[in-house]
């Protein structure tokens, strides 16, 4: 085939190429959607989308369901939210969901709760339908010393006006949990809590616990309530044998010094009768010298022989009166 026959085919295809370009990179489809739907949107406004890498789909599809349900929002908004990193879709159905609920919310204060990462269309919901929160069992004590646990069920309704910076449920749960303790501990006993379960929703509630959060408290209702340890009695106990403990560690300290001053007596006595065999081992060596000097003559420690030899049958004899007096009794 000559280059003249191969023309016509080489220009059918590169049309066919580039047709295929055009519709992917200009969303024909999407335009041709939105304009079914009575949204306007230029042509070129898609292919700026895509120059700012913005999808499309993403934009133009919730502006033709805002259209739809009568909002009046534009393309600049749509767009600059999704740039901004936000939920389109989202917030449009939030939009919705408000405008269908009668409460006043505009594409602004949407956007800025959406950016800050809470579910808007979670919280419009909220607001028409309440959640209900329900708390863990909650450990109080009365002044008996009973334990009391006691579990809440919290009503409450979003509150779109403090959305943005106010606590979530988390503060809640903690703050209805610090009031169900404080109720429970000023009670006189464990008896007026289980009699009247519902003074302790009264109290809380009356606390005003919803300021600075995202919330309304609608409701607070004891779901269930429950007894639990004697804490007066085991703290009584625990005190009792810490207090035993403390003595018997205070009468040990006492009998080991009283142990150590016997000791101390007996070496003390041990010390004088080394003392005392001392001094009577220089008796000899006195009555030698007595003798050698001629103060004591040869009578005289013949007389003081026998006054020791009657000593000792004395004690012989007293030893033996003791011994049979024992085996008597």
């Amino acid at each position: 085939m000559s280059i003249g026959e191969l023309m016509p085919l080489i220009i059918v295809g590169l049309i066919l190429i580039a047709v295929i370009i055009l519709f992917t990179f200009i969303p024909v489809a999407l335009w041709i959607s939105a304009l079914a739907a009575g949204v306007h949107v230029n042509i070129f406004t898609l292919v700026g989308m895509r120059l700012r890498r913005v999808v499309p789909n993403r934009v133009i599809s919730p502006l033709i369901k805002a259209h739809k349900a009568g909002l009046n929002v534009n393309t600049n908004q749509l767009e600059s939210h999704y740039l901004a990193g936000g939920n389109v879709d989202r917030v449009v159905n939030a939009l919705i969901a408000a405008q269908r609920a009668n409460i006043e919310l505009s594409f602004e204060r949407c956007a800025a709760i959406d950016l800050a990462g809470r579910d808007v269309l979670e919280a419009v919901q909220m607001s028409v339908n309440p959640k209900v929160i329900e708390t863990p069992f909650i450990a109080g004590i009365a002044m008996d010393g009973i334990e009391v646990k006691a579990k809440a069920r919290i009503t409450v309704r979003a509150n779109i006006d403090r959305l943005v910076g106010g606590a979530g449920e988390e503060t809640i749960i903690a703050r209805v949990g610090e009031g169900i303790v404080s109720t429970i501990g000023s009670s006189d006993s464990h008896s007026k809590v289980l009699e009247n379960p519902d003074r302790i929703s009264h109290n809380v509630l009356s606390k005003g616990l919803d300021a600075g959060t995202a919330f309304e408290i609608l409701s607070i209702d004891i779901a269930d309530i429950d007894i639990g340890k004697n804490i007066g009695a085991i703290l009584q106990t625990d005190q009792a044998e810490a207090d035993k403990n403390i003595a018997q560690a205070k009468a040990e300290e006492r009998r080991a010094m009283a142990v150590a001053q016997e000791q101390e007596m007996v070496a003390k006595v041990q010390e004088m009768r080394a003392k005392v065999v001392e001094a009577e081992a220089d008796v000899p060596l006195a009555l030698a010298e007595a003798l050698r000097s001629g103060n004591m003559g040869v009578m005289d420690y013949m007389n003081y022989k026998n006054i020791n030899a009657d000593t000792d049958m004395r004690d012989t004899i007293g030893k033996l009166s003791k011994d049979q007096n024992e085996e008597e009794e």
